[in-house]
């Protein structure tokens, strides 16, 4: 039997859009995601703090402390946060970094990575469930992947953030010699959030790559899910501020707490918007295979069916 050419995948698997969001929606709910998202924002705000400790310590090692690089993460982490979890984060982050004994750098640096990483592994458990398929990987192995993934995130941060605070000066005196002028000034100032885009998509893709237990037949740097866990994420969390901006009973409620609550949710809708990304792409995989493509993983088979059914790969 002839196999079915490979599909790209943002032919939706043969899925319609609305057919893709119906199988989602069902996915959704079959698959507890508000639940598994709640179970996410509580390891992202374990993990959160040395996570920003250990990209604060890689940030004065390439700048010092308190420097611009510095300065600019928290700046365009101030984007996306509502204003009162910005200042208990900056707040929290600052008597750590006062705490810190710079004696044990070092393993300050080992301990934080890996307690951040608790919120990759989670994140993994969740995409498994997505996929539908049991983690089978060693735990040593599960965990080097969060880890090397934690790690891998935070330099690609680190990087982000270079190029976005220093792109400007680097590219300006380059423009000056090259005879441009101030053009470039303006080019950059257009195209530096394109670029942090970029860079976000960059780390979805890495994300939906390398955590689900599941072999993926090639790196697609846009994939669906990524774009659609992107756009969720974008939307929730500037829905949340301007939600805050006229509704902010939190303090009321909560008192002191108050911040703590509207960061757990922020957290509890980045966590949601991951896996709904998750879903999305793991409904087209598993709608290819239900259409034959060769390439495609069926529901709770980690491999490609072609792998799995030699039979389908014959003339």
């Amino acid at each position: 039997m002839a196999s079915a050419p490979a599909q790209s995948v943002w032919q939706l698997g043969g899925l319609s859009a609305k057919e893709l969001a119906k199988r989602v929606y069902r996915e959704f709910w079959d698959d507890d995601v508000m639940g598994r998202g709640a179970q996410l924002a509580y390891y992202f705000m374990l993990a959160l703090f040395p996570a920003l400790f250990f990209l604060t310590t890689m940030l004065g090692l390439l700048a010092g402390p308190g420097g611009e690089l510095r300065q600019s993460m928290l700046g365009y982490l101030s984007r996306a946060l509502p204003p009162s979890a910005y200042q208990l984060v900056t707040g929290t982050l600052d008597e750590v970094v006062r705490a810190a004994d710079p004696g044990k750098l070092l393993f300050g640096i080992l301990g934080a990575l890996w307690a951040a990483s608790a919120g990759l592994a989670a994140l993994m458990e969740g995409l498994n469930r997505a996929y539908e398929v049991k983690e089978e990987r060693p735990w040593w192995k599960k965990r080097g992947i969060a880890v090397a993934l934690t790690a891998g995130l935070g330099v690609f941060i680190v990087s982000a953030l270079a190029l976005l605070l220093y792109g400007d000066r680097i590219g300006g005196a380059l423009a000056g010699y090259l005879g441009l002028g101030g053009a470039f000034h303006t080019v950059w100032s257009i195209i530096q959030w394109p670029v942090v885009l970029v860079f976000l998509l960059l780390a979805f893709a890495a994300l939906y790559y390398f955590a689900p237990n599941v072999h993926q037949h090639r790196f697609a740097f846009v994939t669906p899910g990524s774009a659609t866990a992107l756009v969720l994420w974008l939307a929730a969390s500037f829905g949340f501020k301007l939600y805050l901006t006229f509704f902010n009973s939190y303090s009321e409620v909560y008192g002191s707490l108050g911040a703590v609550m509207i960061l757990l949710l922020w957290l509890w809708l980045t966590g949601m918007a991951l896996l709904i990304g998750g879903e999305v792409n793991s409904e087209i995989e598993h709608a290819a295979a239900e259409r034959g493509q060769p390439d495609a993983k069926q529901k709770g088979d980690k491999d490609p069916q072609g792998s799995q059914h030699p039979s389908l790969q014959r003339a």
